[in-house]
């Protein structure tokens, strides 16, 4: 591997005009820029699932970062408008488009939209995904076929559907949104961990066959997250979570945006085909 060339984008001339691997950071720290000030400025990104509880948070957080921000949704447009407008007044730019990410018509609609309102998607983070408790004797085919298509065919479908522009313009960076079900056995939530673990295996996969073209694909798995998935469970499961979790709290969808974001930005310039755990311990990997 090391004796084949590099591509384009990796390559800078030194002194004598030889070829070497650059620095992705070189530019930035010459101009004496901030690791954060509008790191995201000129790039445009599509949030799926993004009107309420971690997508809104991610959402917020790009937009403040500099970035032009489409606002998938599927039934909540009232929420998403909301958050288009509240973007806006704090002086960002964002829009708001419906679509259900795991129909395909829907997708190619959304990516047209999207880049027809703000320009081809340097930036993705699939977030749009459903939650439901079930032991073995309750789940049944329906629950495992709706589960893996919204959690997993769509994350596919919508990577897919944006893949070709990043390889044409060699720049991508994709997040996708799993969860640590996907790394421990989950009896309680099989069809719900099963997709969370494609969805790493998923990101994994892509991040090795898209690397070369300057596409990095990485992964977040938030623990217990204050989000309606997890409001609407009883008190006494909650804080059965809360007593298995070191940091003994519910995580707040504000802090799984600042790690989207980290893994989105050049601050990760080195990683790809990676899953950050932020669970407050709860998952503690080896």
């Amino acid at each position: 591997m090391l004796d084949q060339p590099l591509p384009e984008h990796f390559l800078v001339k030194d002194d004598s005009g030889q070829q070497a691997r650059s620095n992705p950071w070189s530019s930035l720290i010459s101009q004496g820029a901030s690791m954060t000030e509008h790191r995201f400025k000129n790039r445009t990104a599509l949030v799926t699932g993004g009107a309420k509880g971690i997508g809104a948070a991610i959402c917020k957080k790009l937009a403040s970062d500099g970035a032009q921000v489409a606002v998938n949704y599927r039934r909540s447009q009232e929420s998403a408008e909301q958050l288009v407008k509240s973007i806006q007044n704090d002086g960002g730019i964002a829009y708001s488009v419906q679509g259900d990410m795991c129909e395909i018509a829907d997708v190619e609609l959304v990516v047209s939209q999207t880049e027809s309102e703000l320009g081809p998607i340097d930036l993705l983070v699939n977030n749009a995904g459903i939650f439901d408790r079930h032991t073995h004797q309750e789940l049944t085919i329906s629950d495992w076929e709706s589960t893996l298509k919204i959690n997993l065919t769509g994350p596919f479908l919508v990577t897919w559907a944006v893949k070709d522009g990043m390889i044409k313009r060699e720049y991508g960076r994709i997040v996708n949104v799993s969860s640590i079900a996907g790394l421990r056995a989950r009896s309680q939530c099989i069809d719900y961990a099963v997709s969370k673990s494609g969805l790493i295996s998923f990101t994994k996969s892509c991040a090795e066959a898209l690397a070369e073209k300057n596409i990095r694909i990485n992964a977040v798995a938030p623990g217990l997250i204050e989000t309606e998935m997890v409001t609407k469970e009883t008190s006494q499961w909650r804080g059965q979570l809360i007593d298995q979790t070191p940091i003994p709290r519910i995580g707040q969808p504000e802090e799984i945006a600042d790690v989207v974001c980290f893994l989105l930005s050049e601050e990760s310039s080195f990683m790809t085909g990676q899953t950050v755990v932020a669970s407050g311990g709860r998952v503690l990997l080896p």
